[in-house]
């Protein structure tokens, strides 16, 4: 709570909500930060393990590789989603599975596992494009800027 509304707070309610502060249970940040960075490097392990496979077996450019590999990652985070085990994961090792791949496949997972009562069209879909919808136009407006940023730049003679 901010210190300007807790002057708008009666002395009870200071009093309570020092009370509360008291007893809150501390945060293990440095774990947390820890078990943040190793689950999200071994996401990027796996990805990279994979990215490798196409590129071993399927004799994938590097470049080309990329696009299966996104696929996979978000086929399993979809599967472990749907299974329920990637809340566990996530609820341990915190920030670090909100890598941008596994953390929208998650999202969108989760809101049409949740919205599947209310039908397939109105329910999965609807409330499954709410989440997309954002993500994607702020992809699409970011792309725009920077393109407009890097035309003006080769324009000037910069880049």
């Amino acid at each position: 709570m901010s210190d300007k509304k807790k002057k708008k707070l009666s002395p009870t309610q200071q009093e309570y909500q020092k009370f509360a502060q008291d007893r809150e249970p501390k945060r293990p940040i440095f774990l947390n930060c820890v078990r943040a960075f190793f689950v999200g490097g071994l996401i990027c392990v796996i990805a990279q393990g994979i990215q490798m496979f196409f590129i071993t077996y399927y004799h994938f450019s590097q470049e080309n590789a990329g696009n299966p590999t996104g696929a996979v990652i978000i086929i399993i985070t979809v599967l472990l989603t749907g299974f329920g085990v990637f809340d566990h994961i996530a609820q341990w090792a915190g920030a670090g599975t909100i890598i941008p791949v596994t953390g929208f496949a998650n999202t969108i997972a989760s809101a049409s596992i949740e919205h599947r009562s209310e039908g397939f069209v109105l329910g999965v879909g609807g409330n499954m494009f709410k989440l997309a919808g954002p993500v994607i136009v702020y992809g699409v407006f970011s792309a725009f800027v920077v393109s407009l940023v890097v035309i003006t730049l080769r324009a000037l003679g910069v880049m």
